[in-house]
Formats: structure tokens, sequence, C-alpha cells
């Protein structure tokens, strides 16, 4: 007997089915994937929940259904009915011995089939690739990212402001910059960090943090490079640059934790060594620039004292450590303007990158920031920054100046380094790199 069924009517998810055995549901989604033997017929449906089995046996469907089943295409929206059967064998415990079908919307010829396709080809067809395994997982990820990060800043008293992304004032290198007109005022730049505005927060509320995208016009073409990507930024009033490592220390600890207990399921269909995200506990490593300069020189590196340490170093520093690495203490000419400068060596300002495992490189840059008003002048003027701009952020050294420090996490490298995969550019729904700019 075939059960007719309308859209929306007290329809089941997926993730919900264990707990209704024994129950006719209706189920609607995607087909993942369907076989026919002849004589029963297999669909893999998908929801957005997870996934289940739905097994027609011709005989105990109407004729109707099953000519339904056979035009059923890869990607189609379909509404199913069926009573739900317990299955060990089944990922979920569960399949749906189904009894109707009804398709919502056909899907013909999808253009990503169960092979290898170039990457170009899935990039053009983002959209579509979105819905494979693998994509899905990566963004249960990076949701679990996100939250397990709003959480750990509010768990730590932090409130969230929201900053500019069209700005007039740059945190950053100015080569590096999208440009675009505003109005009568001129040019404005989009945001490469929104830094600047969180320290005068601080000064307003203690500890606050950003959270938005941020824009860099680097010509790379790097694994590790995109041109639009998230950043978190955390700003504390009375935080050194030593308590200011101690807090990435705790948060990245808390987001890996909370990756592991509540996205174990996608890091299996990842293929994620969980022993290496295990291992993350603290105290993590630590080491001055110059102390790693002189490593790295004994390794072989060509490296000078006074330069950036670029991606092969980076990887050298940590290989055969199970931790994140702390370096700190660069020379002041590799890093932003407003880093406070170390009284102990005036070469080097006091910050920090925190470097993960495996070669994923730097995931975190941070600083204590310079909080006195006549040497911040003087780096503004010294890096010939344009002084009427930064007039409000030299306002917040004139009027209660005080000690603090901050950081930027990046959401990419660390939803990368968590997943275990190659590339960025998996990372982001809809990525935006050098080369493109659709879908």
């Amino acid at each position: 007997m075939e059960s007719h069924m309308h859209v929306g009517e007290d329809t089941a998810t997926i993730r919900g089915l264990p707990a209704r055995v024994g129950d006719e549901v209706n189920l609607r989604g995607w087909v993942r994937r369907h076989r026919s033997s002849g004589k029963v017929s297999f669909l893999v449906l998908r929801d957005g929940t997870g996934e289940v089995q739905c097994v027609f046996v011709k005989n105990d469907v109407s004729s109707d259904t099953w000519e339904r089943l056979a035009t059923v295409g890869h990607e189609a929206c379909v509404a199913v009915t069926g009573v739900v059967r317990a299955d060990a064998r089944a990922p979920s415990g569960v399949e749906v011995t189904a009894s109707g079908i009804e398709v919502l919307g056909p899907s013909e010829d999808f253009p990503i089939q169960p092979k290898e396709h170039g990457v170009d080809f899935l990039l053009e067809n983002r959209h579509l690739w979105l819905r494979s395994p693998r994509q899905i997982a990566i963004m249960r990820v990076r949701d679990e990212v996100i939250r397990s990060i709003h959480a750990f800043l509010h768990h730590e008293g932090f409130v969230h402001v929201d900053t500019p992304i069209l700005t007039g004032a740059i945190g950053e290198s100015a080569g590096t910059l999208f440009e675009t007109e505003y109005f009568d005022l001129g040019t404005a730049y989009l945001a490469q960090t929104g830094q600047l505005y969180v320290e005068a927060a601080a000064a307003a509320l203690g500890k606050v943090y950003c959270f938005g995208p941020t824009f860099r016009a680097e010509k790379s073409k790097t694994r590790r490079h995109l041109t639009e990507f998230w950043m978190v930024e955390p700003e504390a009033a009375w935080l050194d640059s030593e308590g200011n490592m101690a807090l990435q220390e705790r948060f990245i600890c808390w987001i890996v934790k909370r990756v592991l207990y509540n996205q174990r399921e996608q890091l299996d269909i990842l293929g994620r060594d969980i022993s290496k995200l295990e291992a993350i506990a603290p105290p993590f490593d630590r080491i001055s620039y110059t102390d790693a300069v002189a490593f790295l020189q004994a390794n072989g590196s060509k490296i000078e004292w006074g330069a950036d340490l670029g991606a092969t170093d980076e990887t050298r520093l940590v290989e055969g450590r199970d931790k994140p690495l702390f370096v700190f203490d660069y020379p002041k000419g590799v890093k932003a303007f407003y880093m406070k400068e170390n009284p102990e060596d005036p070469r080097t300002v006091k910050c920090n990158d925190l470097l993960a495992p495996e070669g994923y490189g730097e995931v975190i840059g941070g600083s204590q920031r310079e909080d006195d008003h006549d040497r911040l002048l003087a780096r503004i003027r010294e890096e010939e920054l344009p002084e009427a701009s930064y007039d409000w952020y030299l306002d917040l050294r004139r009027y209660g100046t005080f000690t603090h420090s901050g950081f930027g996490l990046g959401i990419e490298r660390t939803v990368t380094w968590m997943c275990g995969i190659d590339h960025l550019r998996e990372t982001i729904a809809f990525p935006r790199m050098m080369t493109r700019v659709t879908p």
C-alpha cells in the first residue's frame, strides 16, 4: 500500500531516526546514491542532518513508486515515506523500509560524478561541490571551531564588538590593501584587521573581541593564503605579552577539545589522525626568535637575523614536535608599527606567532601593544604612515593609556589544521583567491 504524503507534514530528520524505530516517518532530502538489483532498490538519502539508506522492495510498493524510482537522479530532491528499522550494520544504526517516494526537485546529469575531478572544475562548481561528504564534514568542523571560539571568549569574560569593514586607517602593510572610492571622502580600504578598533573598545569594556572577514590583496598563490578570510581578534586590558601567550594556549586547547568531542564523526570521514589532536595540551613549547634563527642556521637554513620566518622555516621549527610552538620577540623591522618595544632588547618587539604542529604554519599572531604615545608616534612616522589617519588611535595613549595585548586567529588556517587537509580553499564555503572571485 503506497503512502501519500505532503511536504512538511510531520517530516522527521535523519539525525532523529534512531529514536523513531518502528514508526512510519516522512523524510525529505537529496539522493546521495541510488542502485537497484531489479527486485530491491537502495537509495541513500541525506537531509543536512545525516544520511540513511531507504530500501524499496518491488513486490511491496506500488508500480507507480517503482517506476518513479527508476527516474530518480543523483542529487534529486525527494520526499520518502517509510518505517524506521534497527540495523546494526548501518552507520547510524537504522535504515528505512520505504513505501513511497515523491520527486520534489529532479536532477539530471549532476556535474560532479563519483570519479576524480580536477580542482579547477570543482572550484568552478563549488556551489555543488559543497554537497559532497568531505566538504560537509569540513563545514561542520568549521562551524564547531566558530562556536567554540565564541563560547571560550564569553566564558573568559570577553564582550563581542563589531568593527568596521570599510576603514580609513590600516593596521598592516599598505601594499596589500583593497581600495574603494568612498563618496566625497576619497579612498577607503577593506579592513585587514579590526585590531585598532578593539583596542579602543578595550578601554571601554576591558576584554573584547571582534570576529569577521578580513581582506588582504597579497599576490600570493600558496596553499596558506586567501584574499578574503575570517579572523577572531581578542584584546584585553592589563594583559602583557606573557599573559597573552597563556590566553592563546587556553584558547587553542579549548577549541581542539570541543572539535574532538563534538565532531569525531566528521574527523573520521576526513581520515584525520585523532592522536595528533589529542596530543594538544598545555604547556606549549616556546622559543625566542633569536634562538629560532640560531637553530635554523645550525640546520642548514640561509636565514639571517632580522628576516621574517618563511613557511619552510616554520615547518622546520615544528618538526618532531607534538604541540604548537610559540616563537616570541621578533625583530621590530618585520612586525607592525603598534607592537611594544622590548625593554631587554630594543631591536625586538613583545610579540608572538603560534605555529601549529604537522607543518600547518602560523595560526595566531599576537603582541603587547605600544602604550606610550611618543614611541607610537615615532613608529608611525618611521613607517611613513599618514599621521592624520591615526590621530584617533593616538588618542587612546593620550587619554588614560594602559597596558594591553591581543592576537588574531585565522579561522581557515585553524580549520585546515583541525581537519588535517592540505589547502585553505576547502575550509570556507566560497573561497576568494587571486585567480577566483566566482561562484
